[in-house]
């Protein structure tokens, strides 16, 4: 006859845990360097997107979590950033961007980058809201299991675009 009155022993989900571990770290939208609220962009010419890495805002960033003798650790790294350029379009970038160099004069971005077709004269406040959205990709292991979640940030900055006037 089996003892009804042993205490059982809670069973501890290491998907729980990973979720966990991910709660504990600080993870932010992108850090945008470029575009700049304070910059001057213009119809036509190409604009370079990028972000500026750290383990808050671009990874890796990693943390552990434990509970009744199981121990997991996530490791967290954006995989994607999507921009929303505000005048309608939007920009999907697998890397942080390529900062622009002076030197590389009206080329386009090798790896992010946009040119906008009209200006932003029209719209509210005259500029366009840009949203850059990252997505987390989060690989977690232990208990015996491995798992991914994902875990999605945000970003704004307005931008100013503007048209070329030419005088002849």
């Amino acid at each position: 006859m089996a003892n009804n009155n042993a205490p059982t022993v809670p069973q501890i989900d290491p998907a729980v845990l990973a979720q966990r571990a991910v709660d504990s770290m600080t993870l932010l939208g992108p850090a945008i360097a470029s575009p700049r609220a304070a910059g001057q962009y213009t119809v036509g010419v190409p604009m370079w997107m990028w972000v500026n890495q750290s383990a808050t805002t671009y990874g890796p960033n990693s943390a552990s979590a434990s509970a009744g003798g199981v121990t997991v650790t996530a490791t967290a790294k954006v995989s994607k950033i999507v921009w929303q350029m505000g005048d309608g379009s939007a920009v999907t970038c697998t890397g942080p961007g390529t900062p622009y160099k002076a030197s590389t004069g009206m080329t386009e971005s090798p790896t992010c980058g946009h040119v906008y077709s009209k200006s932003s004269a029209s719209t509210s406040g005259g500029k366009y809201r840009v949203t850059a959205t990252s997505t987390w990709t989060v690989n977690w292991e232990g208990g015996g299991e491995t798992g991914q979640l994902s875990e999605v940030r945000q970003s704004n900055v307005q931008v100013a675009v503007g048209e070329v006037q030419v005088v002849r």
